[in-house]
């Protein structure tokens, strides 16, 4: 029997290397259409690979799988983040986990993963095809079993319904050259919405040259991905510079006017703080009173003062790439598969995983781990509905 896999990125090698894993008997032909395989594993996490995540922080999925959340739920019990660890160690692959949790090779080198993937590719005797473009399914008649992990033009042709894809992991530009001064400044506890939503993300923020950028920002542009797409990327937002709520920022000023009431407003920083950010929302509030002593403060300009910290405004003016990595939502819509499969439900024997599917997640590991999960599923559904010798245990 044959099996086309469409697609030589992590979902396309992990799902090919598990079948013949699985299935040795099987044929296995993996197509992709640029003359490199495996692009986006060599460039990720700045070319060190953040294959997964130790998911120690998650109390939940949806706060890191924006769109998908309840389906790997129920295909995490099949190959979890824990099953993937052992996986790539078993294969070879030494891992380390973070202190924020993310997991890399020991290598820090994108090129152990890719390695590993193309030896063992070669030595199950997978067929790889490149400069081998797919755009319709009759081109692949003559398998058995297909599976599309990337692209949605071959699962529009083959009428399963598709959500339009767009970018879910970017950077914020905003026009303020005051605030774009300020690049490589850092907030390590910041929380950024978008006002009039729901949707808020806290963590470290980071100014860039262009705006912002940072895991609280990457992770706002995941869930609002959709909503900043439909305003073109023209939104407010809100950014609370500290961990508090505006009552405990204005206690913790009201302190600072009684501790340092000759100092000059500039000088005493509250909360840590980095100073050139400190002295930017100060200028910005006062104006020419910014040079002003503490006790010199009136009530409204310690109103203002609270808010630049606490609901400081800004106005999303486009988006930017996140270094060389570029994930998206949208792609096959979740309703036409089999959940425990993966297959289509009107199309059998025409299977789905990775960046296909209309599941990503934020920064930090989650989208590899989604390609590995959804791949070994199907590649396990695959070798049940062929009838193989081998077993996944036995594999």
């Amino acid at each position: 029997m044959k099996t086309a896999i469409v697609g030589g990125g992590a979902a396309g090698f992990f799902a090919a290397i598990n079948l013949k894993e699985m299935c040795p008997e099987m044929q296995v032909t993996i197509f992709e259409k640029s003359k490199k395989v495996l692009a986006k594993v060599e460039v990720s996490g700045g070319g060190r690979c953040n294959c997964t995540n130790s998911f120690e922080a998650v109390t939940d999925l949806q706060q890191v799988y924006p769109r998908g959340h309840r389906l790997l739920k129920r295909l995490f019990k099949t190959f979890d983040y824990r099953d993937a660890y052992e996986w790539f160690e078993s294969h070879g692959v030494r891992l380390v986990t973070q202190e924020d949790h993310c997991v890399f090779p020991m290598s820090q080198d994108s090129h152990t993963i890719i390695n590993m993937f193309l030896a063992e590719a070669k030595r199950h005797g997978i067929e790889i095809r490149t400069q081998c473009k797919i755009e319709s399914l009759e081109q692949l008649k003559d398998y058995d079993f297909k599976v599309i992990t990337t692209g949605g033009g071959t699962a529009s042709m083959a009428g399963v319904p598709t959500i339009e894809a767009v970018p879910s992991l970017f950077t914020f530009c905003i026009e303020d050259e005051a605030l774009r001064a300020l690049m490589g400044t850092v907030v390590e506890d910041a929380t950024a919405s978008i006002p009039g939503t729901k949707f808020k993300s806290c963590g470290p923020l980071l100014i860039t040259h262009w705006g912002m950028s940072g895991p609280a920002i990457l992770k706002l542009s995941s869930h609002a991905a959709r909503e900043l797409h439909e305003h073109n990327y023209q939104m407010p937002l809100a950014v609370n510079w500290t961990s508090l709520k505006e009552p405990e920022i204005q206690q913790e000023l009201h302190e600072i006017i009684i501790r340092h009431p000759q100092k000059q407003i500039a000088t005493i920083r509250p909360l840590g703080l980095p100073s050139r950010l400190w002295d930017y929302l100060v200028a910005k509030t006062l104006g020419e009173r910014a040079q002003n002593r503490w006790q010199n403060l009136n009530p409204k300009e310690l109103n203002r003062l609270t808010n630049a910290l606490c609901n400081d405004q800004y106005q999303i003016a486009g988006r930017a790439a996140f270094k060389d990595e570029f994930v998206t939502c949208g792609g096959i819509d979740l309703s036409g598969i089999n959940p425990n499969t993966l297959e289509s439900k009107t199309l059998p024997q025409l299977y789905f995983a990775g960046e296909v599917l209309d599941v990503d997640g934020v920064t930090g590991g989650f989208n590899f781990q989604a390609a590995w999960t959804t791949a070994y599923v199907v590649s396990m559904a695959i070798n049940q509905q062929a009838g193989c010798s081998r077993s996944p245990s036995e594999g």
